[in-house]
């Protein structure tokens, strides 16, 4: 594996977590009301190489979905719309909630530095954590570099041969955080942006550090349960995956050829608030809707989280949370994610009235953005390049959490 050429990948991934192909000039188009569209986009990801797509859309005519491909490689066995998934970096809207909700309570100040909630942590090679505050990290505007970038982390995790040997280790936080200190800032706090899943570990550890409880218990006692998330887990340690669910498979290189592996099992403690949770298609469209309707968070946190700064064209990025402007001129908020074999999305309308999640239980092809443009605009190109213009870049190949 190519270190070099998969940590560009990697950092070229995370910058478009959630685009479509934005290309084309914004027209207007009317909403669609069947499926079709996306339909064939879903069964084009699978010619170009995904073993299987779960995709559920809900509109004014109703909730849809459609289960293309397999989910275990070698039989007949179909994915279900019903399948659990490592959600990745969608991990990253529960956790900015959570903060907003403490701020909404005044138990802290998004203005707060990251120092003083976790003095001395972010030290070392240009960091200061004095000088970068809580709204920073979680609209990557704090320059942290990106732990998941760093070469070391990329051959332990992401190749193959690393990631058979380490696939069941536990990574502290603190850990991963202290890989990211051996580098230098990506720029100076508050000069530009560039997405850094180290931002929602140091979010997740700020959680940790004002409420006494483990970050993820916040989120299962502020957002699972009292919405019902059934599907809905934080999984810390736990390396299996909870039923129904299908194999997530990868090539684990930077390359869409040569063997295919099943990933499923792996110790997502390697993402920890950065993009650790698993959900379904269901949840997620019930978890975004209601935020985006303001039954989790006041008027002025919704606010906060929903004023973006530019990540690319088309996409502004909010507080964990993403818009992205189609070419029929439609803007969908939420966000992408993906981790070892697995690659998710989800897109919901302002309004919460238009909403489409997916998975793809494969991480080397298909396109997500694809799925969103033919859902929300009613484009069918009628194929799939196996170019991501939605989770990730054009050139990003193999595993990686975005």
């Amino acid at each position: 594996m190519n270190v070099r050429t998969t940590r560009a990948a990697l950092v070229a991934a995370t910058a478009v977590a959630l685009s479509a192909a934005l290309a084309a000039p914004a027209v207007a188009a009317p909403p669609t009301t069947g499926h079709e569209a996306t339909r064939a986009a879903a069964q084009a990801a699978v010619e170009a190489g995904v073993p299987g797509v779960t995709v559920r859309a809900r509109n004014q005519h109703g909730t849809w979905s459609a289960t293309p491909g397999v989910g275990r490689i070698g039989t007949d066995k179909p994915r279900s719309a019903d399948d659990r998934y490592r959600v990745g970096s969608i991990t990253k809207s529960f956790v900015a909630t959570v903060l907003l909700q403490l701020e909404a309570e005044d138990r802290l100040s998004l203005d707060d530095t990251v120092d003083e909630w976790l003095p001395g942590l972010v030290r070392g090679n240009g960091h200061d954590g004095r000088h970068i505050t809580l709204r920073q990290l979680l609209n990557h505007t704090s320059g942290v570099y990106d732990y998941t970038a760093d070469p070391g982390f990329v051959r332990d995790h992401f190749a193959e041969d690393g990631f058979f040997e380490h696939r069941y280790d536990t990574r502290k936080p603190r850990e991963l955080v202290a890989v990211a200190m051996t580098h230098e800032p990506t720029f100076a706090p508050g000069t530009s942006w560039s997405y850094s899943n180290t931002n929602y570990v140091l979010a997740g550890l700020v959680i940790e550090k004002v409420t006494g409880r483990p970050y993820g218990k916040e989120i299962d006692r502020r957002i699972i349960r009292p919405l019902k998330l059934t599907a809905t887990s934080v999984p810390g340690t736990r390396a299996t995956m909870p039923r129904p669910s299908s194999r997530a498979y990868s090539k684990l290189a930077d390359t869409a050829t040569g063997p295919t592996y099943d990933v499923t099992e792996l110790n997502p403690s390697i993402a920890y608030a950065a993009g650790e949770m698993i959900s379904d298609n269901k949840d997620l469209d019930r978890f975004y809707t209601a935020l985006l309707r303001g039954r989790l968070l006041p008027r002025e946190q919704l606010n906060e989280m929903t004023t973006t700064v530019p990540a690319a064209e088309g996409i502004g990025y909010g507080l964990g949370l993403m818009s992205v402007e189609l070419s029929c001129g439609v803007t969908v908020w939420g966000h992408g994610g993906g981790i070892h074999g697995s690659t998710s999305q989800a897109a919901v309308t302002r309004d919460g009235r238009h909403a489409l999640t997916l998975n793809l239980n494969g991480d080397w092809a298909g396109d997500p953005g694809a799925l969103t443009e033919a859902e929300f605009c009613g484009k069918d190109t009628g194929k799939d390049t196996g170019k991501d213009t939605g989770t990730a870049s054009a050139t990003r190949r193999g595993p990686a959490l975005r």
